[in-house]
């Protein structure tokens, strides 16, 4: 396969970089307790929910915004649950060359504390969340967004990222995708394997 050389790469959080799953879960699960609703298991989480927007899910549960409000608030109670893929900074120090912007659903102020627990918010132009947009991933509103920033066209562009919700922003922006453990323009099984896919 010919290497690819975006002119920039834009990097979702979550399940990318870093391993937020329990952490959500958990947060998640202390909101639908708070307004009354059925507690889920990790399994039907992941099935059914993850790397999906949160209000979006709000709305199969058929539960109330004020639920996904106070996940948000809560969520920043639960980021010692976070852990880093031992590759992360090691595969962000070899792409030092290219352009790199965070694009994650994540609220503002837990997306930097992550980053910065981590010490790799160094890695990036910019860090977009969703906070930054009137409307998050799969809506390509935050890709958009970040190659402006960035100032590139998104077909030069690569998006990482490990859910549909990710592809399907990215695709919807117009930008190549690459999927971790999940269909995309070029899917691939871990995060180190990105180096095998742009020139360095």
């Amino acid at each position: 396969m010919k290497k690819l050389r975006p002119n920039a790469i834009l990097f979702d959080m979550d399940g990318v970089l870093v391993d937020s799953l329990d952490a959500w879960w958990k947060a998640l699960n202390r909101a639908l307790k708070e307004y009354d609703y059925k507690e889920i298991t990790r399994e039907e989480f992941i099935k059914k929910y993850w790397g999906h927007d949160l209000f979006d899910n709000l709305k199969t549960m058929d539960a109330p915004l004020e639920l996904g409000l106070f996940c948000n608030s809560i969520y920043e109670e639960y980021v010692e649950d976070v852990k880093i893929y031992p590759e992360t900074k090691n595969v962000l120090q070899k792409l030092s060359m290219y352009k790199k912007c965070v694009i994650t659903n994540t609220p503002r102020d837990s997306a930097l504390r992550i980053l910065d627990r981590f010490d790799i918010r160094r890695f990036f132009g910019f860090v977009l969340t969703s906070d930054d947009v009137s409307r998050s991933k799969p809506d390509p509103e935050l890709v958009l967004k970040s190659c402006e920033l960035l100032k590139v066209h998104p077909r030069n562009a690569l998006l990482v990222g490990d859910t549909a919700s990710d592809v399907k922003a990215g695709w919807k922006a117009g930008c190549k995708v690459v999927g971790i453990c999940v269909d995309a323009d070029i899917r691939i099984e871990k995060l180190p394997d990105v180096l095998e896919v742009v020139e360095l």
